[in-house]
């Protein structure tokens, strides 16, 4: 267990704003003080007991409920109280600088949570999974990031690490004993276990893409020329009228941003202004130039048509969009008579549709769903971040590479050293292994209070 003498921290746990209940939250070794000084006698572990609050001179703060954590059976694996006073901000202001009068300081953000890693009670993807279920913003979300706090994705990589470990032993075993009549490499075993520990590696992937999706999102931008249909499109997806819409070109002159679920699958849609060159005014050049930067910035770009116009857009945005994934709309088929439908050539995807009928629109969010390897039929998805998705890469492709190593090359020397890689990418994941640098940017994410 990591200590932290005379460092004992407090915060208020619940939202700012008035409520019927706000919880002050202190862990560390001033604990039996606040008890002391603060509820005037002893508590018991774990049973809540209603007291009053006492100031200083021993008035009365408020009255509440009081629950003692003993060390090291708590959340963060220290004494921790919990004052559940009257969510008032004066009162919760007024016990915060009784506690501080103590000896005890503010709590950082994300404190209590790091606290609870250092001293073993959680690993770091639980702890990451502890943020994501107070930011989940769908049911979703919430459930999967309740599966990584409860260990579910810390099991799977822990499992590969062990296997990692296995393996390593074998190969370095090989490399040893050399001259020795044991082939600990030969008949294939090892490289049976390593194709299926990279099967392994990609289906965790997946599932933890998903995860990621879950949580943060994907930001698609319409853009197009004006009167292309951009603006009925956003209304169409988020299901009501957001966006003013008229048969004056120009109408959308600043950014229109929506957030929208598609088969609980979080969509930041933003709407900009129709893209042109000529015969505009100061206004829409301005958001010309906010749509440009808010493409710049898309996960996905629709590139909306009028299809009875397609071939005039020419190359609207192809400068702008050089490394980023487009998918062309050619809207208003009502108008033309083309069929609904999706053409995809060269890496290059059309899809056809009428955003007046709703024809083709249902296909449009399908392969949205598809273009973030989103699958709404998938229960046990949990909670990822893009850091893990980067460590699982890493992990994957030094396994490929071993594999490469050993069969091409026959150099277990190398395939060591690929899997020392590998079991490094992965308890990233968990904090195994770890640095300061990661850890101030993870738990610098979180709020006060958690």
């Amino acid at each position: 267990m990591t200590n932290f003498p005379n460092e004992t921290i407090a915060a208020v746990a619940t939202p700012a704003g008035k409520g019927g209940v706000g919880v002050i939250r202190v862990s560390g070794g001033r604990v039996a003080d606040v008890i002391r000084f603060v509820l005037g006698k002893p508590l018991q572990a774990r049973e809540a007991c209603f007291l009053p609050f006492l100031d200083q001179d021993g008035s009365v703060l408020d009255s509440g409920i009081a629950l003692y954590f003993q060390a090291p059976r708590s959340f963060t694996g220290e004494d921790v109280l919990e004052l559940h006073a009257h969510g008032s901000p004066v009162v919760l202001d007024l016990l915060m600088r009784r506690i501080l009068s103590l000896g005890v300081r503010m709590a950082r953000p994300g404190e209590f949570s790091e606290r609870a890693f250092l001293n073993g009670k959680i690993d770091l993807a639980q702890a990451e999974a502890i943020a994501d279920l107070i930011e989940s913003s769908t049911a979703q979300a919430a459930r999967s990031a309740q599966r990584s706090l409860q260990g579910e994705f810390s099991r799977l990589i822990n499992a590969l690490v062990d296997e990692l470990i296995h393996l390593r032993t074998y190969v370095e075993a090989a490399i040893d004993f050399v001259d020795e009549d044991i082939d600990f490499l030969g008949e294939g075993a090892i490289q049976g276990q390593l194709s299926n520990l990279l099967r392994r590696l990609e289906q965790i992937h997946r599932s933890a893409k998903q995860g990621c999706v879950l949580r943060d999102g994907l930001t698609v931008v319409i853009a197009g020329s004006p009167n292309a249909g951009k603006s009925s499109l956003l209304n169409r997806l988020a299901g009501r009228e957001t966006a003013i819409v008229t048969e004056i070109a120009g109408t959308t002159r600043d950014l229109l941003r929506e957030y929208i679920q598609i088969d609980g699958m979080p969509l930041h849609i933003i709407d900009t202004a129709g893209l042109r060159e000529e015969g505009v005014d100061l206004v829409e050049k301005e958001g010309i130039r906010r749509a440009r930067e808010a493409i710049n910035h898309a996960d996905l770009v629709l590139l909306m048509v009028d299809d009875r116009y397609s071939g005039q857009d020419g190359g609207l945005i192809a400068d702008w969009t050089e490394n980023l994934p487009v998918v062309r709309l050619r809207n208003k088929i009502d108008l033309t008579g083309r069929y609904p439908g999706m053409h995809e050539s060269d890496g290059a995807v059309e899809i056809s549709l009428s955003v007046k009928t709703g024809a083709g629109v249902e296909m449009l969010r399908q392969y949205l769903k598809q273009r973030a390897g989103y699958d709404s039929g998938v229960g046990d998805v949990f909670a990822a971040r893009r850091r893990h998705l980067e460590a699982l890469a890493r992990a994957r492709e030094a396994v490929a590479n071993g594999l490469r190593q050993l069969e091409e090359c026959n150099a277990p020397e190398l395939l060591a050293e690929d899997l020392r890689l590998a079991q490094h990418a992965l308890s990233e994941i968990t904090g195994a292994f770890t640095t300061e640098d990661l850890l101030g940017r993870v738990f610098g994410s979180f709020c006060i209070g958690k």
